[in-house]
C-alpha cells in the first residue's frame, strides 16, 4: 500500500528574501576601490613654484636695502596720507567724469548721423593715439598755444574771455586731461556693453509695445552691465595707477609726496616701497569691490547659479567641522555598550 509520501509530490523549495549569495567575481568588483588618476607633474610643478615664491619672499623679508623699519615709519606719515587723498580723489573725479563724456561719445558713435559719428570717431582716435604724458604736457602749456580763451560769435565778438595762465593750474590741468583721456576708452567700452544685449530683445520689446526709456533701463542696462563692469573695474584700477604720472606737473599725488621725502632723506627705496604697499592696498581693495559687483550683475547669467563666494565657501567649512564636531562629542557621551546618538534604534 502507498504511503502519503509516496502519492504526494515533493514540496517545492521556498524562496528566502534577501540578494543572492554573491559570487567571486562579483564580491571582488565590491571590494575595487576607485582611485584618482597620478599626476606628477602637477606636484613637481607645484612645488618648483611654491620653491620660487619663497626664494622671493625671503629675499624680500632678509635684504635690508630694503629698510623695512622705515618702511613702517613712513608708511602712515601725514604727507603719504595727503598724498593718497588726493590720488583716490583724482582717480574716483576723473573717472566719473570720463564715463559721464565716453558715455555721450558712445551714443554719438551708435547714432544714425554721420556727422556725429564721425566727430566721436575722430575724438577717440586722437586721444588714443597719442600718450598720455604728451596730453598732460600740452594742457598744461596751453598758455604757448591760446593765451585766452573766450565765448562769443565764430569770426565775431566774443562776450566772455579768460586767460588760460589764471584758468589751467596744475590740479585743474590733471583733471581735464586725465578726464578727457579717460572719456576715449570709456566710449569704446560703453559702447561694446551696449552692442552685446541681443538685437531680438530690443525687437520683442518694440513688438510688446515698451517704452524706449523702460527697454533702455530694464533691458539694455543689466545686460550691458555685465560687458561693461569687467573692463570698467580695469579701467578703475589702471586710472589709480595712472594718476602717478601727473607728478611730472609737481601735483602732490601719493608718488610725488613719496618723491618730496627721499629727495631730502637719499632714502629712495624705502620710499617707493612705501608707496608701492598703497597701491596694492588700494588695488586689492577695488579687486575684491569689482568681483562682487560682476556677481551682482550676473545673477540669472546662467541656469547653474554663481558659485559660492570665498566667505561662503569659508561659512560652509566651518559648518562642516562644526558638524563634525558635534558629531564626534555625541559618540563620546553615548559611552561604550550603549547606542550610539546619531544611530536609529530599531
Amino acid at each position: 500500500m502507498a504511503t502519503p509520501q509516496d502519492v504526494l509530490p515533493a514540496p517545492a523549495l521556498t524562496k528566502t528574501a534577501g540578494p543572492p549569495p554573491a559570487t567571486a567575481p562579483d564580491a571582488a568588483a565590491a571590494d575595487a576601490r576607485i582611485v584618482a588618476r597620478r599626476r606628477p607633474g602637477q606636484w613637481v610643478s607645484a612645488a618648483v613654484a611654491l620653491l620660487v615664491f619663497v626664494m622671493v619672499a625671503n629675499s624680500l623679508v632678509r635684504n635690508q636695502a630694503f629698510q623695512w623699519g622705515v618702511v613702517a615709519d613712513w608708511f602712515t606719515a601725514t604727507s603719504v596720507l595727503n598724498g593718497l587723498t588726493l590720488t583716490l580723489w583724482l582717480t574716483a573725479v576723473t573717472l566719473a567724469l570720463g564715463f559721464v563724456l565716453g558715455t555721450v561719445l558712445a551714443t554719438m558713435r551708435l547714432s544714425s548721423n554721420p556727422v556725429l559719428r564721425t566727430l566721436s570717431w575722430v575724438y577717440i582716435w586722437i586721444f588714443r593715439s597719442t600718450p598720455a604724458l604728451v596730453q598732460l604736457l600740452l594742457f598744461f602749456n596751453i598758455g604757448a598755444l591760446y593765451p585766452t580763451l573766450g565765448i562769443g560769435i565764430p569770426f565775431g565778438p566774443e562776450f566772455l574771455t579768460v586767460k588760460t595762465v589764471n584758468l589751467f593750474g596744475p590740479t585743474l590741468t590733471a583733471v581735464v586731461g586725465l578726464t578727457l583721456l579717460e572719456a576715449a576708452y570709456a566710449a569704446e567700452v560703453v559702447r561694446g556693453g551696449i552692442l552685446s544685449v541681443d538685437r531680438g530683445q530690443l525687437e520683442a520689446a518694440a513688438a510688446l509695445g515698451i517704452g524706449r526709456r523702460r527697454v533702455l533701463l530694464r533691458i539694455v542696462v543689466p545686460q550691458a552691465m555685465r560687458s561693461i563692469v569687467p573692463t570698467a573695474g580695469n579701467m578703475l584700477i589702471s586710472a589709480l595707477k595712472g594718476t602717478s604720472i601727473i607728478s611730472v606737473l609737481a601735483v602732490s599725488d601719493l608718488l610725488y609726496s613719496v618723491q618730496l621725502v627721499y629727495l631730502q632723506s637719499y632714502q629712495v627705496i624705502p620710499m617707493l616701497m612705501v608707496a608701492t604697499i598703497w597701491y596694492i592696498v588700494i588695488t586689492t581693495v577695488l579687486s575684491v569691490g569689482q568681483y562682487y559687483v560682476e556677481r551682482h550683475y550676473a545673477r540669472g547669467a546662467t541656469r547653474e547659479g554663481l558659485p559660492p563666494t570665498p566667505l561662503q565657501k569659508a561659512r560652509a567649512a566651518y559648518r562642516r567641522l562644526r558638524t563634525a564636531a558635534d558629531a564626534d562629542t555625541a559618540d563620546t557621551r553615548s559611552g561604550p555598550g550603549r547606542t550610539p546618538a546619531k544611530e536609529t534604534v530599531r
